[in-house]
């Protein structure tokens, strides 16, 4: 198990999507928001694995300065658009700006927040068909361990260490929107296996779930992306929020 400490941390966000846009995430927390002693974590499809590593390090050169002036610090969990060998070797480590394993536990601001990344790409195929071509630039853009794992050993490690109050994924349960299929029916098509992994995406974060509530984590709130669209409803006394595209929420 993985656990973080942020005894500085004042205030707790969640993000949605970012798809790479580092730059405009520090700028937005920072500068247009002027937010300050905030632990700010962006719900998957982060970007990592795009650009060739060095890229990275310039980009955390650019906004450590912002951020630690600020007192801020960002934390990433892994989506379906993310190389997942940057979270769970740790590839990106720096004190303000950090790619977490999965099962990854956060403590900030009296919460214990559990974060699972993972999802599966609806556009796998032709991502797919793209890195078979590129071969000269040696940049990926899909990896096949995407998906998200349940993890029962781990998940009673984090029990015996910590009750949990708060999920952030980058799928969700299946009883959660966005439960419509009308977008997929045409990358279906092209990969007959795709609904069916869909479903076992979803019935992963399901077993999550239910691991959690049997084993008395008192949940109050569950963040997740993925889908581009924003949503709350609170469902057997838990909140569940989707994010939309670089869509701020505060944890209270």
């Amino acid at each position: 198990m993985h656990k973080y400490s942020f005894p500085g941390a004042k205030n707790i966000v969640v993000c949605g999507d970012i798809h790479g846009d580092f730059n405009g995430l520090a700028f937005k927390l920072c500068v247009q928001y002027q937010m300050t002693d905030t632990l700010l974590i962006v719900a998957g499809d982060c970007g990592f694995g795009f650009e060739k590593p060095g890229y990275y390090d310039i980009i955390y050169n650019r906004i450590s300065t912002r951020l630690s002036k600020a007192n801020n610090w960002i934390l990433m969990v892994r989506g379906n658009h993310d190389d997942p060998s940057y979270f769970n070797e740790e590839r990106i480590a720096h004190e303000r700006f950090r790619a977490i394993p999965d099962y990854s536990v956060l403590q900030a601001c009296n919460h214990y927040i559990l974060c699972v990344g993972g999802a599966i790409s609806i556009d796998r195929y032709s991502r797919q068909k793209y890195d078979s071509r590129n071969c000269i630039s040696r940049v990926a853009s899909y990896w096949p361990d995407e998906v998200p794992v349940y993890d029962e050993a781990c998940l009673n490690e984090v029990g015996k260490e910590c009750k949990i109050d708060t999920v952030i994924t980058h799928t969700a349960p299946s009883f959660c929107e966005l439960i419509s299929k009308d977008g997929i029916s045409e990358w279906a098509e092209w990969d007959p296996g795709l609904f069916a992994d869909i479903e076992r995406e979803r019935h992963t974060m399901d077993k999550i779930y239910n691991h959690l509530k049997t084993a008395g984590h008192p949940i109050t709130h569950w963040y997740y992306g993925h889908f581009h669209r924003s949503w709350t409803s609170e469902i057997e006394g838990v909140l569940f929020s989707m994010l939309d595209i670089e869509e701020f929420k505060e944890l209270r």
